[in-house]
C-alpha cells in the first residue's frame, strides 16, 4: 500500500460517530470535515460533502448501533466513490449485528452479522477497521478484494486495571467463548482467571451456573466484549459474590447498557463499570467510567495505512 501524506487526510463520519471522529482527527492532527444533513418532510435524508473529496484519502468513523446509521455509513462511502475519494478507508468502532455472525441450520434465520458487513463491503471501501469483534468470521465476509484489520482494545485494558493498583485481583469470563482473550491479558496481568458456566436459552436469555472458588477473597474483574442488557454480567457478578468475591467490577468494550442494564448491575452487586467510547453516547456517570479508543485506533491507521 502507497504511503499517505498528512496533509491529504480528510477525516469525516456518520452522525452516530462524529464525537469520537472529531477527537481523532484531533490525535491525528488531520482535518475533520462535518457533514451537511438535513431531513425532508417526507422522511428522506440530504446528505453533503462540506469539503471536496476529489483526490483525498478519506477516513470514515461509522459504528452502526442501527439501522439508520449502518445506512449513512454505506451512503457516505458510495458518495465518496462518486466524488473521486483517492482512497476510501472507514474505522467501524462498534458493529451492530456482530453477534449474529451465524445462523442455525435449517433455522431461517439471518446470520446479519454477515450480511449486514458485506453490505458495508460492496460499498467498495479500500480498507476497514472494526474494534474488538465479537467474532473474527465477519473480516473475512467479502470477496477478497478489500483489506480489513481487527482493532482490539486489550492492551488499553490492562493499562487501565494496572492503574486501578488492586492488590489481589482475578478475571474473570462470562463464558467460555471469551475465556482465551481473557486468559491473554490475566497472562500479562500476572493474575489468575477464570471462567464462567454459562448456557443461553432464548435469544437475549442466559443462565449462569457457577463460577470458580478462585475468586475467593479478591476482587472479581468480569471482562467480556459487550454488554447490552447485562444479564450474564448481572448473573456471573452474583456467582461471584457467592463464591466469595470482595468487590466485583465489570469491563467491556462496547457498552450499550439498554434496558435495565443499570439496574441489573447495582441490584447484582457490582462497585464500577470499565469501558470505552466506541458506543455513540456512552459516557461517564457514577457506575460507568469510560476511557477512549482514539488512541489504539489512531495507531492501528499510521500502521496500516502508512501515514507518514
Amino acid at each position: 500500500m502507497k504511503s499517505i501524506a498528512p496533509d491529504n487526510v480528510l477525516l469525516t463520519a456518520n452522525e452516530a460517530s462524529e464525537p469520537l471522529a472529531r477527537k481523532l482527527a484531533a490525535e491525528l492532527a488531520v482535518p475533520f470535515s462535518g457533514m451537511h444533513r438535513q431531513r425532508f418532510t417526507d422522511g428522506e435524508i440530504y446528505h453533503a460533502f462540506t469539503d471536496p473529496v476529489a483526490g483525498k484519502d478519506l477516513i470514515i468513523v461509522g459504528a452502526t448501533p442501527d439501522d439508520g446509521s449502518l445506512q449513512e455509513l454505506i451512503d457516505l462511502i458510495d458518495g465518496a466513490r462518486y466524488w473521486n475519494a483517492d482512497s476510501v478507508n472507514v474505522v467501524v468502532p462498534f458493529l451492530g449485528y456482530s453477534t449474529m455472525e451465524r445462523a442455525k441450520p435449517a433455522s431461517g434465520e439471518l446470520p446479519k452479522g454477515i450480511t449486514r458487513t458485506r453490505q458495508i463491503f460492496r460499498a467498495r471501501p479500500d480498507f476497514v477497521f472494526f474494534v474488538d469483534l465479537h467474532s473474527e468470521a465477519v473480516l473475512h465476509a467479502h470477496a477478497g478484494d478489500i483489506s480489513t484489520f481487527h482493532i482490539q482494545t486489550g492492551p488499553l485494558f490492562v493499562e487501565r486495571i494496572r492503574q486501578l493498583h488492586l492488590a489481589n485481583f482475578v478475571l474473570v469470563s462470562p463464558d467460555y467463548g471469551r475465556s482465551k482473550w481473557v486468559a491473554g491479558m490475566a497472562s500479562q496481568l500476572g493474575c489468575p482467571h477464570t471462567a464462567a458456566d454459562k448456557d443461553r436459552f432464548a435469544m437475549d436469555r442466559t443462565m449462569v451456573n457457577q463460577v470458580s472458588s478462585v475468586v475467593q477473597g479478591k476482587t472479581a474483574i468480569i471482562v467480556d466484549d459487550m454488554i447490552r442488557t447485562g444479564g450474564s454480567i448481572a448473573q456471573t457478578a452474583q456467582r461471584c459474590r457467592e463464591a466469595g468475591a470482595e468487590k466485583v467490577l465489570a469491563m467491556a468494550t462496547h457498552l450499550v447498557l439498554c434496558g435495565e442494564a443499570r439496574q441489573r448491575f447495582r441490584q447484582s452487586g457490582i462497585d464500577k463499570v470499565l469501558g470505552t467510547d466506541t458506543y455513540p453516547g456512552r459516557g461517564q456517570d457514577e457506575l460507568v467510567e469510560t476511557v477512549s479508543v482514539v488512541p489504539v485506533i489512531a495507531s492501528a491507521l499510521r500502521r496500516k495505512l502508512k501515514i507518514r
